[in-house]
């Protein structure tokens, strides 16, 4: 199994997505509780754009136990999976998920944002992604305002007269 596995990575890796999806399909169908298959099945599926086929694999990979690296990376597929597909607030719940076990992900972080943007909770979505943007630019410019812009990032409705 690991051999085929990794021979379907490889695959993925140097661009021949359909050879390594339809591995990995026989792979999953050979160890259905694998978790490690399946998560690597539902990211084949999602460069293919055949996010909503890869959305029980995603399930099924976090449902067996995938390690923390690996964990870190479906949750974030799948989240943002659940988003594509009008799915907003199971995208909510799974990066939240993401966010409790990963509070230092960027990524988690901003792909909630958009699922904020989506559920029409624009001001916490805006405060997230400032609060990411200062936490992470090397923009010269943008640091110069760092504590500006998170003081603001809470209070983008406020009016000082």
């Amino acid at each position: 199994m690991n051999e085929e596995l990794e021979k379907a990575i490889d695959l993925r890796t140097r661009g021949n997505h359909k050879e390594s999806s339809d591995l990995l399909m026989r792979l999953v169908e050979e160890f259905p509780e694998d978790a490690l298959i399946n998560y690597q099945c539902a990211w084949s599926l999602d460069i293919l754009g055949e996010e909503a086929k890869a959305v029980p694999f995603y399930e099924s990979a976090i449902k067996f136990g995938l390690p923390k690296e690996d964990l870190e990376e479906a949750l974030v597929g799948l989240g943002s999976t659940y988003r594509t597909l009008g799915e907003y607030d199971k995208s909510k719940h799974t990066l939240q998920k993401g966010m409790e076990v990963f509070p230092n992900n960027r990524a988690i972080q901003t792909f909630y944002a958009m699922t904020l943007y989506n559920l029409n909770e624009h001001n916490k979505a805006m405060e997230l992604l400032l609060k990411c943007l200062t936490a992470t630019t090397t923009d010269s410019e943008i640091y110069s305002y760092k504590q500006a812009i998170e003081f603001y990032a809470d209070k983008l409705d406020e009016v000082w007269k």
